[in-house]
């Protein structure tokens, strides 16, 4: 199986006077023109991202609905020559901008759970931060999907913003959510085949630890296999800052079971300033714009799964 993460940046499908558009790889904070052209050649270098990776299986972050996904999969990934993804899912959750995780499949699912309305009290979680108290714990959602033997998380943390401290307090909550919720299905957690990815929004492994409750041996980080300095996959918009928010991490049985994999970025949809020591880019791609999204994306095989 070939596995892919991708943060594609504010998706979303407009339809004006009976037209149909999705909106371009920019924030809401977009200082740039509003120029429809750059939007629609964004959202064809994010299909040839997921065409060039050519994953069975993609988790997205920020995408605005199933009605978005599957105008995305049928009028611009599939003329890039993309084998189908038949199997789509865009659950709503709780991003105040509308802005959910997703996953396109080749396989099949045989289950899928939304942990959107989760709160502290229904995991059992002691002494959360005030913000998620008594509220959803998840700012998103952490989506279950079961393909198999294989039970995937696809999350999208809390963001560092605006206030570093707090949102850092969120994450760690929820992120003990997330173990909270792979151990409730696995009674061995160390021994089930679990893959917990997408945009866990902490730069590095020691920015805060919020992210202890899935380290420490719970999981494993297939990043932390790669050589210091290669494993970013973000660029702060001022490019004084690269991390790696988007992650990776098997449960302890599937990590024995592939100690050689290797995750890969594939940066050729980033803008050239943060792509600089990147290598090759797609030829559409500008500075900062158009561009795929202000992500890398991240892949692995995992062949015999």
């Amino acid at each position: 199986m070939r596995l892919a993460t991708f943060n594609v940046q504010n998706m979303r499908l407009r339809r004006t006077a009976g037209r149909a558009r999705l909106d371009g790889a920019r924030d809401r904070d977009w200082q740039g023109p509003d120029d429809t052209a750059l939007d629609r050649i964004d959202r064809r270098l994010t299909a040839e991202v997921i065409h060039a990776i050519d994953a069975d299986v993609v988790a997205l972050q920020e995408v605005f609905d199933r009605e978005t996904l599957d105008w995305f999969h049928d009028s611009v990934l599939l003329p890039t020559g993309t084998a189908p993804y038949p199997h789509r899912i865009c659950l709503k959750g709780n991003d105040g901008h509308g802005l959910n995780v997703a996953l396109m499949s080749r396989r099949a699912p045989d289950a899928v759970t939304s942990h959107a309305e989760a709160t502290a009290a229904s995991l059992g979680l002691a002494d959360p931060p005030g913000e998620v108290a008594r509220g959803p714990l998840f700012r998103r959602d952490c989506l279950a999907v079961r393909i198999g033997a294989l039970s995937l998380y696809v999350c999208h943390l809390k963001a560092p913003w605006p206030d570093r401290k707090r949102a850092r307090a969120i994450r760690r909550a929820e992120a003990e959510g997330v173990r909270r919720i792979v151990e409730r299905a696995h009674p061995a957690p160390a021994e089930a085949e679990w893959i917990v990815l997408g945009d866990l929004n902490e730069a590095a492994p020691h920015a805060g630890d919020a992210l202890a409750p899935l380290r420490g041996g719970f999981a494993v980080d297939l990043m932390a296999r790669l050589p210091p300095g290669e494993d970013w996959t973000f660029r702060t918009p001022d490019g004084a800052a690269q991390g790696r928010p988007d992650a990776i991490l098997l449960s302890p049985a599937l990590a024995r079971r592939f100690p050689d994999a290797l995750p890969r970025i594939f940066r050729a949809g980033m803008d050239p300033d943060a792509a600089a020591r990147a290598g090759p880019r797609f030829r559409a791609v500008g500075a900062p714009r158009p561009h795929a999204s202000d992500h890398a994306a991240v892949w692995v095989d995992l062949d015999g799964l």
